[in-house]
């Protein structure tokens, strides 16, 4: 069928759509979020350079300790609060969030929340 794409396809589009507008300075870099099935990631990027400042994920260890499984939204809150902490740590105050062409609802929300409530500013 014509015109009909995939959810991945559909994904990048979005990601596409969204990264033209959210770009990361040295004064707020861009936390960029991705999730799989399994795990999530996140990570603050200096676009300039294009280097990462500061990443956290459920496969870091000591960040999902005492959850059960790493998919869910508190492994999400988890991974939130630790990026913030990681990223208070190196003078990082303020970002611009990038939902990486993912929907604004559960783990991403969550993530986003708890980074907030941490410290960080969007």
């Amino acid at each position: 069928m014509a015109g009909v794409i995939s959810r991945a396809e559909a994904r990048k589009r979005r990601q596409t759509r969204v990264r033209r507008k959210v770009v990361g300075t040295s004064e707020r870099p861009r936390l960029c979020v991705f999730r799989s099935t399994k795990h999530i990631y996140a990570q603050i990027i200096e676009d300039a350079t294009g280097t990462s400042l500061v990443s956290a994920s459920t496969q870091c260890p000591g960040v999902v300790e005492g959850v059960a499984y790493a998919g869910n939204i508190s492994a999400a809150k988890a991974v939130g609060a630790a990026v913030a902490k990681k990223a208070l740590e190196m003078n990082i105050k303020g970002v611009v969030f990038d939902r990486n062409g993912f929907i604004y609802h559960g783990r991403i929300k969550a993530l986003a929340d708890a980074a907030r409530e941490a410290g960080l500013e969007f």
